[in-house]
């Protein structure tokens, strides 16, 4: 089976899985910007510089760009909810729990049932792996379960989305949360 049937199987097993949306990526579309990382070192999500998946821990502009240049193809997943109203707080938390344990759960099942593949999850939000992060004073411990934010590595999410036929904004009253996985395939060797 070639990447880009594994990658059909993939989207497949995603919505299974419970995602809201599941499409392919095309690497090429994915432009960061220094400009998001800027916002980033604002640090009014107060993990900047504290973890090994978020700016600086996660590489610069370029170290990034660089990765993800070298993948081959990828799938956006989203998880959608319809709020009550704007301060509908429970269903925004509720639905960031459920699609954070789903972005986990299933980073998971690709590293087991894809071994062939090299895995580049991006995520939403900081790595919540361990409690406290090893940064800067030790490597990460677990390096095949980290997943950095696509905003921490300079993706404007609402332009990779549109470069990719994909909706961002499911309509007023709607919450989406976005994460990607880019694929390769491995070295033989």
């Amino acid at each position: 089976m070639d990447l880009q049937e594994k990658i059909k199987d993939i989207i497949g097993q995603a919505l299974e899985f419970g995602f809201t949306l599941a499409a392919p990526l095309s690497v090429s579309t994915i432009r960061l910007r220094e400009e998001v990382r800027e916002m980033c070192a604002a640090n009014k999500c107060h993990a900047y510089n504290t973890n090994w998946s978020c700016p600086p821990g996660c590489g610069t502009v370029e170290e990034c760009q660089k990765r993800v240049d070298s993948f081959e193809g990828g799938i956006i997943v989203q998880t959608t909810a319809r709020l009550e109203d704007d301060f509908d707080f429970e269903t925004m938390e509720e639905t960031a729990k459920k699609h954070g344990k789903a972005y986990l759960e299933f980073t998971k099942r690709l590293r087991t049932e894809y071994p062939e593949l090299e895995l580049l999850p991006l995520g939403t939000g900081v790595c919540m792996t361990c409690k406290k992060c090893t940064y800067p004073d030790a490597p990460c411990r677990f390096p095949e379960l980290m997943s950095s934010p696509m905003e921490g590595y300079g993706m404007v999410i609402s332009d990779v989305c549109r470069e990719n036929g994909i909706p961002y904004n499911h309509g007023r009253g709607t919450l989406t949360y976005v994460g990607c996985y880019l694929f390769k395939n491995k070295e033989k060797g």
